[in-house]
Order: structure tokens, then C-alpha cells, then sequence
């Protein structure tokens, strides 16, 4: 005997159809916010480990509940060589920041502008000699050259090292913002006689902040984090910057010091976490111009 007529069937199986989709799909995505937080936990543990460690009256490699203390910040306070490593490092990352955003510049504008024959070539060899030979394989000419210009032990050595490398990359990002400045603009100061230095500054420069922003903290990031160049041309402990200082460390067998390292490592990385957020909630690291479109 019938149960229900035909179309009954059908809405059954199809309300049947759609109850197994949505159960699958409800696994599906529970399987992925599973997968994501999972990720985001093994992600996450050497932060709370950069954070709770140096509170720690006896850190270990693993991230656990501290035993509150700040002797390691006193012991660190009565290193000498830690504390003033960290200014040097300001002084390096600053220094090269600031050098490679003014050169970058102006040597985006520059090509922005100037027709030349072979400018993109030129522009990519650039940035694919910088990627391929990387301050490991140059370091041998690199501090023979310094060697040469008696910038060994000199923190200007080190500063035009690491500028040198960075540059190409550099001017590789900004041309794009150049290339987003209307001319029209630039016309129009000429109009009223503006040199290009001044078309450059009052014009130009505050049309790419956001792109000038960019290159900065990157120029400052790959720095900060640098240890091959300052070891090789700095033989000064008083110059070294705080990578360097952090190898020290250690004990002669090689055993980390980690009440040292992990308030080291906390007062190291807070610079440019907060040269990040401030630089990011001032322009959001948008990759174009100063021009609404």
C-alpha cells in the first residue's frame, strides 16, 4: 500500500539530499576552524614564550605559567654591552632607513620621468642581481671594499653595506608610486617655476608618503634583524648592534642563557612592533598613492 504520493517522495528526498549537504558542509567548515586555530596555536606559542619567559624565575624552552621575577631584567640592565646595543641598532636601522628612502626616491622619480633606452631592463636586472646575489655570496668583496675605503669597525660601512643592497628593491617598489603621481600636477608647479628638488618635495613626496611609510619600515625590519654584516665589519663589542650582542649569549659549550635571551628577545622585537602599528594605523600600508581614484 502507497505511502504517499510521488511528489511527496521527491520533497522527501530532497529535504533528505539537502540535510546531508548541510551536514557536510557544517563538517567541513568545523574541520577548517579546527585546522585554522590549530595553526594559529603552533603559530602563537613562541610568542607567549617571548612573553612569559623573561618573567620567569626559570625559564625552559617551553611555554608554561611564570614564576614571576624581574631579575632577569636586572641582570640584564647589568650587562654592559646589552642596553647600549640596542641604540646602536637604532642608529643602524635608522641611519640605513633613512638613507635608502631618500635615494630610493629619488632615483624612482627619476626613472619614473626620464625616458631612457633600456630603463625596465635596467630596473629589472637591478632587482634580480639583488635577489640572486645575496650578502652572503658578496660578503667577501663587500669587506674588501670596506677594507679598502678604511670603513672597517665603522658603522657608516655598515650603513652603506646594507643600503646598497636594499636599494634596488627599494626603487623597484616606489617607481610604481611614481608612476601614480599625475603629470599634470607636476606641470603646473613648473608653471609657477618650481624646480624639480622642489617638485620632489612639496609634490611628490607627500602624494607617495604611503609608499615612502612602506619602504622604511621594511628598510628598518631587514636591518634590525641583520647579524652577517655587522659581525664582519664591526670589531668595536661598544658598536655592535643588539643581534650581535644576543649571540653572546651563550656559554662557551654553547648553552643558551634563556633568562638573558627571552628578555632580550622582548625588549628587542618592541621597537619595531610599535613602528609597525603606528606607522600602519597612520597609512595602512595601502600600495598606492596619495590620489583618490
Amino acid at each position: 500500500m502507497s505511502t504517499g504520493t510521488v511528489p511527496e517522495k521527491t520533497a522527501r528526498d530532497d529535504r533528505h539530499r539537502a540535510g546531508v549537504a548541510d551536514a557536510r558542509d557544517a563538517v567541513r567548515r568545523i574541520g577548517y576552524y579546527v585546522f585554522c586555530c590549530l595553526l594559529l596555536a603552533f603559530f602563537s606559542l613562541p610568542l607567549l614564550w617571548v612573553a612569559a619567559a623573561p618573567f620567569d624565575r626559570d625559564p625552559t624552552i617551553t611555554a608554561s605559567l611564570p614564576e614571576f621575577t624581574l631579575e632577569n631584567f636586572e641582570a640584564l640592565m647589568d650587562n654592559r654591552y646589552a642596553m647600549r646595543s640596542l641604540w646602536n641598532s637604532v642608529i643602524l636601522a635608522g641611519g640605513t632607513g633613512a638613507l635608502v628612502v631618500v635615494l630610493a626616491a629619488l632615483a624612482a622619480y627619476a626613472l619614473s620621468r626620464v625616458r631612457l633606452p633600456g630603463r625596465d631592463a635596467l630596473l629589472y636586472s637591478l632587482l634580480l642581481l639583488s635577489s640572486i646575489v645575496t650578502g652572503t655570496a658578496a660578503m667577501v668583496p663587500l669587506f674588501n671594499l670596506a677594507y679598502e675605503l678604511e670603513l672597517i669597525d665603522s658603522q657608516l660601512g655598515v650603513i652603506l653595506v646594507l643600503s646598497g643592497g636594499l636599494l634596488p628593491s627599494a626603487i623597484f617598489i616606489l617607481k610604481d608610486f611614481m608612476d601614480g603621481t599625475p603629470r599634470s600636477y607636476e606641470e603646473s608647479a613648473q608653471v609657477f617655476g618650481a624646480s624639480p628638488l622642489q617638485i620632489v618635495r612639496h609634490l611628490v613626496v607627500p602624494l607617495v608618503r604611503p609608499g615612502l611609510a612602506t619602504i622604511a619600515v621594511w628598510s628598518v625590519a631587514q636591518v634590525w634583524g641583520n647579524f652577517l654584516v655587522p659581525f664582519l665589519l664591526l670589531r668595536t663589542p661598544e658598536k655592535s648592534p643588539a643581534a650581535v650582542v644576543m649571540y653572546t649569549f651563550y656559554t662557551e659549550g654553547g648553552q643558551p642563557d634563556l633568562g638573558l635571551i627571552s628578555t632580550f628577545s622582548l625588549l628587542y622585537s618592541l621597537p619595531v612592533v610599535l613602528m609597525f602599528l603606528f606607522v600602519s594605523s597612520r597609512y595602512g600600508f595601502r600600495f598606492h598613492g596619495g590620489i583618490k581614484r
